[in-house]
């Protein structure tokens, strides 16, 4: 099967997003997909690229909102308003109240009152779901075993969702001890010592030196339990053509899709597309969850095999960082990254109008020391 995979630019400054447009089957006969629509500014761009390029008329067989930050779900309003979608898969964290219910620090909710606290909190993605029961668009919930189109999830587990709940920024306080007892609490990384390192996006204040031989990227790194709960999506499509989105998932999401692509016995390793998770957080990848999913390191001098794109704004100082870009590098990829720009990877299908070469980005030799 053919795709190709347009990632859209999003924000500006420390203002990120994700933005994906995939269409996949045959030249004359294919299907669209939106996975997330950034910023309403994106989400208008979105329904733009696609009226463009496939006509007014085209049709969104999926929609996918990766997880509730706005910055991934806001611009899905537009295209739910300005496309026609048959169907939208997202999470619905009230949804899931009973089971999340123990693993918060107030024990006198009820179920029906805690459902309606969280879904209150979470009223962009509220406002999607009463759009899209509007508009009759199927909706549906993506977890880990899901067949979305041509692809797989592969995390987050249904199971383990409900202990991420309380521990969203939005959601009331979490029992930590309960969810520690329970042995997910975000602030230790699976099968990790827990390493609590660069808790906020702060300024660089120092770079270091760094070689091809000696990586600085570390691994214990935390990311939001939002952000763990990422759909990762991976697509076989024939032809070594194997993808792994990724959206903002950090170590305990991409754990999660390791173990399940080893219990399916899905290849890992040697993809020709990667998504950097995060806009290239350190806080989302380490070493050794990157020598799982990606491979080991190659020997320097190595020609790069496949190619791994990162949503990052532009004039941002902070995102990508460079020693994530360099993990990925020494792994057999080359990086491309949006800063303003749209890029594309064409899996069979012809390169389309609007396209110039794909500028990849080089190794650093400094990169920014942690905090």
């Amino acid at each position: 099967m053919n795709c190709e995979i347009e990632f859209l630019p999003v924000g500006d400054g420390c203002k990120a997003g994700d933005a994906i447009v995939i269409r996949y089957g045959d030249p004359n006969t294919y299907e669209i997909m939106v996975i997330d629509g950034g910023n309403l500014d994106s989400g208008k761009s979105v329904v733009s690229h696609i009226q463009n390029n496939f006509g007014y008329n085209a049709v969104v067989t999926h929609s996918v909102v990766t997880h509730s930050d706005a910055d991934h779900a806001s611009g899905m309003r537009e295209v739910l308003a300005g496309l026609t979608v048959k169907n939208l898969w997202l999470h619905k964290p009230w949804e899931f109240a009973s089971a999340s219910r123990p693993y918060f620090a107030k024990k006198n909710w009820t179920d029906q009152g805690l459902a309606t606290e969280i879904r209150k909190e979470y009223d962009i993605v509220a406002e999607l779901v009463d759009t899209a029961i509007k508009k009759n668009i199927t909706i549906q919930q993506p977890f880990a075993g899901m067949s979305i189109g041509p692809f797989r999830v592969v995390s987050p587990f249904q199971n383990v969702y409900p202990y991420f709940i309380p521990q969203f920024d939005r959601t009331p306080d979490p029992d930590q001890a309960a969810i520690e007892a329970a042995g997910f609490w975000i602030g230790k990384a699976p099968g990790l010592l827990a390493q609590q390192f660069e808790k906020a996006a702060a300024k660089v204040q120092k770079w270091i030196d760094e070689s091809w031989e000696n990586e600085r990227l570390k691994d214990g790194g935390c990311t939001s339990a939002s952000n763990e709960s990422s759909v990762v999506l991976y697509g076989d499509f024939g032809q070594s053509r194997r993808v792994l989105l990724t959206g903002d998932a950090g170590i305990w999401g991409l754990t999660m899709a390791k173990c399940f692509a080893d219990q399916n016995g899905l290849a890992l390793q040697d993809f020709m597309l990667v998504q950097v998770p995060h806009h290239g957080s350190r806080r989302n990848v380490g070493p050794t969850i990157l020598n799982s999913i990606l491979g080991p390191i190659k020997p320097k001098g190595t020609l790069p095999h496949s190619q791994a794109y990162v949503s990052a704004p532009k004039d941002d100082d902070t995102h990508p960082r460079k020693m994530v870009l360099n993990a990925f590098m020494r792994r057999g990829y080359r990086v491309a990254a949006t800063q303003g720009n749209k890029i594309a990877y064409w899996g069979g299908f012809p390169p389309r109008a609007g396209y110039g070469a794909l500028t990849m980005l080089p190794f650093a030799t400094k990169v920014e020391d942690y905090d």
